[in-house]
């Protein structure tokens, strides 16, 4: 059963996916787009539609996954109330395991924050987390993307490389810097 199936994929998300959900995007890929149960067009939407609504990436897109994927792996499982369940299943699924281990583990991380232990368990985590953020980055860098004729590829990449001068050397707001960039591609496509 799919729902089933979701809840084993989001448990092994939320329990490893470390660093937020950039660094969970490509988990959520093998786990969701890996068997079929949603196409890598719609895994691209699912992140678009998760970045512009308020609240965590990885939480948005298990509730929207939960939603779609029912009912896109089979018609039986067509209806708003099928896809009810399968967000509720999988955002709860994903929150659980950061809710236990912080909720377990917050007491003795505060009392031994100064142990070497603890200090190298996180200076181990952080570059992990760089390199899942970095490796999310290279799996949103598709034809979905940054289109597939040539062109629009160079067009992509320079409104990217504008957008990030913007933001690291000015004092622009990111936020206008993002509707820049969208007022740019609205009027280049």
């Amino acid at each position: 059963m799919i729902y089933l199936k979701l809840i084993w994929a989001y448990l092994k998300i939320g329990l490893f996916g470390f660093g937020g959900g950039y660094a969970m995007l490509a988990l959520i890929e093998r786990e969701i787009v890996g068997p079929k149960w949603i196409t890598e067009q719609m895994f691209t939407d699912i992140v678009a539609i998760s970045q512009m609504t308020p609240g965590p990436i990885g939480i948005n897109s298990a509730t929207y996954i939960g939603y779609v994927t029912p009912a896109h792996s089979s018609p039986e499982f067509q209806g708003v109330i099928w896809g009810i369940l399968g967000s509720i299943l999988c955002t709860l699924v994903v929150v659980l395991p950061s809710f236990l281990l912080v909720t377990y583990t917050s007491h003795y991380i505060t009392r031994h924050r100064e142990s070497a232990i603890v200090k190298g368990v996180f200076a181990g985590l952080r570059p992990v987390v760089v390199g899942m953020i970095a490796s999310a980055a290279l799996l949103l860098m598709n034809s979905d993307n940054f289109g597939s004729e040539n062109n629009d590829v160079v067009i992509s990449i320079l409104i990217c490389v504008a957008s990030f001068c913007l933001v690291q050397f000015t004092k622009i707001h990111p936020i206008l810097i993002i509707c820049l960039a969208g007022l740019a591609g609205f009027l280049i496509w």
